[in-house]
C-alpha cells in the first residue's frame, strides 16, 4: 500500500526543472548577452522615452475600447439564444491565431487609402481619414482583442449561477435593476483582469506597429528595440529597451494578479442558465451585428481581392511558405518538450515551487522575442554563421512565446487527472514514465493538441526574429507578405495572405482534431 498521496515523478520533475530553467536563460541570458556584448552607451534617448510613454497609451486605450465594446457583445451572447449562436461564439476565437500581418492587410482594405471606407467618403464628399499612426495601432489592436474581451466577459456571464436571475424573475426585477444587482458586480470581477491581459498583449506587439506605426509619434519599445538592432545596431540601448520593456511587463503582470475582486455570486446548483429578462432585442441584435461586421467585413475584402491571384503568385512566395511549415512543426515540437514536463513538474511540486515553475515558464509573454534571437545568435557567432541557424532560432523563439498559452490549457488538465485519478494510480503502482503514458497523456490529450495547434498557428503567422535576420533565402511567407506590401504589389500580398491564412488554420485544426480523433475521454 502506497505511503504518499502521490507518486515521486523525478525524471518528469527534474526535466520540468530543466524547461523552466532553459525559458529562464533564454530570457534573461539573451537581455544579458546583448547587454555584455554592447558598448558603453549614453543611456536611453528622448525618443525611447517618447517610445515607451506611446506604447502605454496605446496599450491602455486598446485595453479600454476592447473591453468597452467587448461588454454589448457578450452580454447579447449571454441572454440570447438563436440558431447559428454555437458557430458565433468560435468564429469569436479565429482572430486569436489570425496571423497578424493578414489582419493588418485587411484592415488596410478596408481603411486604407483606397480603402472601401475613404471610397464611400470621397463619394460623399466627406474627408478621408488614415489608418497609419497612432490610431491605426489602436484599431488594429481591438480588431484582435475585441474577440478575446468577449469571450472572457462572455464566461464571466455564464459563471453566474442561474438561481441569482430565476430570483430576479421571481421578484419582477427590471433588466436595469438585474444589471446593477448581478450582472455590475460580475463586470467589477471580471473587467480588470481582461483589460489587463489586452494591456499585455499590445505593450510587446511588434507586426502592427511595424506595418501600420512608426516614426516619431507613433513607435512601440519594441518597434525601437527592432530599429535600434536593424538600423542602428545599438546594442547597448537595445538592452535597456529590452529590460524597460520587461519590467514593465513584470509590473502588469502584477497588478493582473491581485486586480480582480472577489466572487461574490456563490455557488449554484450548475442549472442551464435561463432568463427571463428579454427586452427588445434590437441593441443585442445591432451589437452582435457591428461587432461581426468588425472582424468578418476586413477578411472578406482581403479573400475578395487576393483569391483570383493565389495561382499565379512568384515562386519565393511558395518557398517562404513551405519555411513557414517547417519553422510551426518545430515550434509546435519543442512547445511539446517544453510544456509537458513542465506541467507535471508544477503540479508535482505544488505550492510556492509549483507557482514559481510556472512564473519561469510564463515569462515569455513579457519578453522581447527580437532580443531573445539576438542573444542567441551572439551566443552562438563563435561556433556558426547566424544565417545558418535563422530558421531553428525561429522556431525556438516563437515556442517559447506560445509556452504560456500552452501552460494555461495543459497544466489544469494535468491537475484535475492527478486529482481525479492519481490516488487510484498511486495504489496500483503506477509512477514516472508509465504513469506519463497509461494515464496523464491520453487523460490531457485534447487540451494538450489544442495547445499544440496553438502553438504551430502562432508561429506559421509570427513577424518576429525573422524580420530581423533573415535574408532572401530564409524568408518566412509572413516576411515575404511583409516585403510585398512594401513593395506595393497588393494584388500578390492579398494572395499570399489568404495562403498563409489557410495554412494557420490548416496547421490549428490538424493538431486539434488529432487529438480529438479516437478519445473517448
Amino acid at each position: 500500500m502506497a505511503d504518499r498521496a502521490q507518486p515521486l515523478i523525478r525524471p518528469l520533475t527534474l526535466l520540468g526543472l530543466g524547461a523552466g530553467a532553459l525559458v529562464l536563460a533564454l530570457v534573461l541570458g539573451s537581455v544579458a548577452a546583448v547587454a555584455w556584448r554592447a558598448e558603453r552607451g549614453t543611456g536611453l534617448r528622448p525618443s525611447d522615452w517618447a517610445a515607451l510613454r506611446f506604447t502605454l497609451w496605446q496599450a491602455t486605450l486598446s485595453a479600454i475600447f476592447s473591453v468597452a465594446l467587448a461588454v454589448p457583445v457578450a452580454r447579447a451572447l449571454a441572454r440570447r439564444r438563436f440558431r447559428g449562436r454555437t458557430l458565433l461564439v468560435t468564429l469569436l476565437g479565429a482572430p486569436f491565431i489570425l496571423p497578424v500581418i493578414v489582419a493588418v492587410l485587411g484592415l488596410i482594405m478596408v481603411f486604407g487609402r483606397s480603402g472601401w471606407v475613404n471610397a464611400a467618403l470621397d463619394a460623399a464628399g466627406l474627408p478621408m481619414v488614415s489608418i497609419y499612426g497612432a490610431w491605426g495601432v489602436v484599431l488594429a489592436h481591438v480588431f484582435f482583442n475585441l474577440p478575446l474581451a468577449t469571450r472572457m466577459i462572455l464566461q464571466g456571464w455564464l459563471d453566474v449561477p442561474s438561481e441569482r436571475f430565476r430570483l430576479a424573475a421571481s421578484l419582477g426585477m427590471r433588466p436595469r435593476a438585474i444589471f446593477r444587482q448581478i450582472e455590475l458586480p460580475m463586470l467589477a470581477r471580471v473587467l480588470p483582469g481582461a483589460a489587463l491581459v489586452i494591456f499585455l498583449i499590445c505593450i510587446t506587439s511588434f507586426a502592427v506597429a511595424l506595418t501600420l506605426g512608426g516614426g516619431p509619434r507613433a513607435t512601440t519599445v519594441e518597434l525601437a528595440i527592432y530599429q535600434a538592432f536593424r538600423f542602428d545596431f545599438d546594442l547597448s540601448r537595445a538592452a535597456l529597451l529590452a529590460l524597460l520593456q520587461l519590467a514593465v511587463t513584470a509590473a502588469a503582470a502584477l497588478v493582473a494578479l491581485r486586480v480582480s475582486a472577489p466572487d461574490a455570486m456563490g455557488a449554484g446548483l450548475d442549472r442551464a442558465l435561463r432568463r427571463w429578462d428579454q427586452p427588445h432585442p434590437a441593441f443585442d441584435v445591432a451589437a452582435l451585428g457591428v461587432a461581426m461586421a468588425f472582424l468578418l467585413v476586413p477578411l472578406g475584402a482581403l479573400a475578395l481581392r487576393g483569391a483570383p491571384h493565389v495561382v499565379s503568385l512568384p515562386p519565393e512566395v511558395w518557398r517562404a511558405a513551405l519555411r513557414s511549415v517547417l519553422v510551426a512543426l518545430g515550434s509546435a515540437f519543442l512547445t511539446a518538450l517544453l510544456a509537458l514536463p513542465l506541467a507535471v513538474a508544477i503540479q508535482r511540486l505544488g505550492g510556492i515551487r509549483g507557482r514559481t515553475l510556472e512564473v519561469a515558464g510564463m515569462l515569455g509573454i513579457a519578453a522581447s522575442p527580437l532580443v531573445i534571437g539576438t542573444g542567441l545568435f551572439i551566443v552562438t557567432f563563435p561556433f556558426i554563421a547566424p544565417d545558418r541557424l535563422t530558421l531553428p532560432v525561429t522556431a525556438l523563439v516563437n515556442a517559447v512565446m506560445a509556452l504560456p498559452f500552452a501552460l494555461r490549457v495543459v497544466v489544469p488538465a494535468v491537475e484535475a487527472v492527478e486529482a481525479q485519478f492519481g490516488p487510484l494510480a498511486t495504489s496500483l503502482g503506477l509512477r514516472g514514465w508509465a504513469r506519463l503514458r497509461l494515464l496523464i497523456l491520453p487523460r490531457i490529450r485534447r487540451p494538450f493538441a489544442f495547445a499544440l495547434g496553438l502553438a504551430a498557428a502562432l508561429s506559421m503567422g509570427d513577424l518576429g526574429v525573422v524580420a530581423l535576420f533573415a535574408d532572401a533565402d530564409a524568408a518566412t511567407l509572413p516576411l515575404q507578405l511583409y516585403r510585398l506590401m512594401g513593395a506595393y504589389r497588393m494584388d500578390d500580398a492579398a494572395g499570399a495572405a489568404l495562403v498563409l491564412l489557410a495554412l494557420s488554420l490548416v496547421a490549428f485544426w490538424l493538431f486539434d482534431r488529432g487529438g480529438r480523433v479516437d478519445a473517448d475521454v
